[in-house]
């Protein structure tokens, strides 16, 4: 992912300026799958550390409900998409976020395509926490109920070109064939791609492109 260094920089200064309204400054960070937050969510995180506030990233991607869940509801085939997610859940985790002095949450291990329960730790120490997901900004039900907890929001914009590239080199890495790659990007990925993109919640949105 290529996103203006001198642009996560100000971001980073600017983010470290705003007022919390909880213990925590809480950042979302959105954008379709396969934009490349995760990476932008570390260099986030470390722009807002040099900027003089402890920083840490949460990712929603552990609250991915388990394949079996989603098998016996019939939605495998969509997994990834804003109904494979334990969205009560993550409130739960986003509003913790916010004044609890320690928040344990779950990982997503994408090699294993399971969540790990426990494995993330935010501790007191930390000012700013980088939540970084898909569906962060989705003017749905129960989602845009989350925009209320945000003392910052952040857009990543990819072209759906590109970002049908990445999807596909995704796949392609899980040992899928290409038919079956490009497939599973068109059926599944870009549609939640593109309701991510039309359907965003909140003010102010500051938006950053990468290609």
């Amino acid at each position: 992912m290529k996103t203006d260094t001198d642009a996560i920089e100000r971001l980073g200064r600017e983010i470290a300026a705003t007022p919390s309204s909880g213990k925590r400054r809480l950042v979302a960070l959105a954008g379709p799958p396969g934009s490349g937050k995760s990476t932008l969510a570390t260099q986030l995180a470390s722009s807002i550390e040099r900027a003089g506030r402890r920083a840490e990233v949460a990712p929603m991607d552990g609250f991915h409900l388990d394949n079996g869940l989603l098998t016996a509801r019939g939605l495998l085939h969509r997994k990834g998409a804003p109904e494979t997610f334990d969205l009560a859940g993550f409130a739960r985790l986003v509003t913790r976020l916010k004044d609890e002095e320690e928040v344990i949450y779950p990982k997503f291990d994408r090699d294993r395509d399971l969540a790990i329960a426990g494995a993330g730790v935010i501790g007191p120490e930390c000012e700013t926490v980088v939540v970084e997901g898909n569906y962060l900004l989705l003017d749905a039900p129960g989602w845009r109920d989350l925009s209320a907890h945000w003392d910052f929001r952040v857009y990543l914009d990819v072209p759906e070109e590109e970002l049908t590239r990445r999807l596909v080199g995704r796949w392609l890495a899980h040992g899928l064939t290409w038919k079956d790659a490009e497939q599973r990007a068109n059926a599944n990925d870009l549609p939640n791609a593109r309701l991510v993109a039309s359907a965003l919640v909140g003010a102010p949105i500051t938006r950053l492109s990468a290609a």
